[in-house]
């Protein structure tokens, strides 16, 4: 079988299953005073500190939740109560902060981007001039199209305007290098499982502007902006993935991307995003006439498993609404993502694109009849 859905979860890393069992293995409340509490509250303060380095932050700037949702939201609802007025939300932003965004209750205005997928710089600054103080939200690298936002050049005109940027960076960390402070950012989100880590367990980076409102109540943890005794397996496994994340070797898939995508368009598919930095393990693309779902279930019944883009649907396959934001609604129910990851290997594209390609001649074959008939 090969996997290249990463996008959606990456293989847990074999450091990353070991520290969770030894974590669990170990036990301790890190809230408890006893040696065995101890010993967990320097493995979750170790942890901290490891993951803020991968994306050059201070371990204090870090608090640990459940996942990049839940970051999203700790960022989102925090703005709100420091007094943001309107939220500004990109085109192509996950579900997880367009949905919170709309249930804020604040104005929401989407954010357009070109046919690229790249957030339009001129818009925001324009709109950022005639409004009241905003809490905008850009992604740092799109989950379906790998498209890398201009983040640091949207900070520079948000801090202009007193407002609060909201950076989700859960496809971006352990991809590509990222400088929290060289991104201008007021918050930045992470997740464990989509660089190699246990699902269920995030972090949420603030830097020195912002003030975290706590959103869940209880004893206080994580310096009393998150409740909760902390996952500490989890912890311990998102550190062990994030040490262990190769920028190197993710580049190096950037040619194996590339030598599938002039596979596919010699067939006549799109390649989305192409010309706009991209994440370099990352393909979308769209074929006129192949239904991304009859692309999905054929690769997976030739062992390959791919997606039609956001994992976070529910198990459903439906048309790409980022591609629809790029102008491209032509081309959203046809389109479809193949990601790799920290195991992925040259052979692996090399498979896929063969089961793509002999998948496409059946389907061609078949239109081929239907016309005859």
């Amino acid at each position: 079988m090969v996997y290249l859905d990463y996008n959606a979860t990456a293989k847990v890393r074999p450091e990353a299953a070991a520290a969770v069992a030894a974590a669990l293995a170990e036990g301790g409340n890190p809230s408890s005073i006893h040696a065995a509490g101890r010993t967990a509250r320097a493995k979750v303060e170790r942890a901290r500190a490891a993951v803020a380095r991968l994306v050059g932050a201070s371990a204090t700037a870090l608090t640990f939740t459940s996942g990049g949702t839940e970051a999203d939201a700790l960022a989102i609802e925090s703005a709100v109560a420091a007094g943001a007025a309107r939220i500004i939300v990109g085109a192509t932003e996950h579900e997880a902060v367009v949905e919170t965004a709309k249930a804020s209750g604040l104005l929401v205005e989407d954010w357009p981007v070109d046919g690229l997928g790249l957030a339009d710089l001129g818009w925001l600054e324009a709109r950022l001039k005639d409004g009241p103080r905003s809490l905008v939200c850009l992604m740092l690298a799109n989950n379906e199209t790998g498209v890398v936002q201009p983040v640091a050049d949207a900070a520079a005109l948000v801090r202009a305007a007193d407002g609060w940027l909201h950076v989700d960076a859960v496809q971006a960390a352990g991809k590509v290098a990222i400088d929290f402070e060289a991104l201008g950012a007021d918050t930045l989100a992470l997740s464990a499982h989509k660089l190699g880590g246990p699902q269920g367990v995030g972090a949420l980076i603030a830097g020195p502007r912002t003030v975290l409102t706590r959103q869940i109540h209880g004893g206080g943890q994580e310096r009393g902006v998150r409740s909760g005794t902390e996952n500490v397996a989890g912890i311990a496994g998102f550190a062990a993935a994030a040490a262990a994340a190769d920028l190197g070797a993710m580049l190096a898939q950037a040619a194996w991307r590339d030598a599938f995508a002039e596979r596919v368009k010699a067939a006549g598919a799109s390649v989305l995003g192409e010309g706009a930095p991209r994440l370099p393990q990352t393909l979308s693309f769209a074929t006129p006439g192949f239904a991304s779902e009859v692309q999905v279930m054929g690769l997976d019944l030739a062992g390959v498993m791919v997606s039609a883009g956001a994992a976070c649907s529910s198990g459903k396959v439906r048309s790409s609404r980022v591609v629809e934001a790029m102008g491209r609604p032509d081309l959203a129910p046809f389109a479809i993502r193949i990601s790799g990851g920290w195991a992925s290997t040259a052979e692996d594209w090399a498979r896929c694109g063969e089961a793509w390609a002999e998948l496409f001649a059946r389907h061609q074959a078949r239109r081929r009849q239907t016309v005859e008939a």
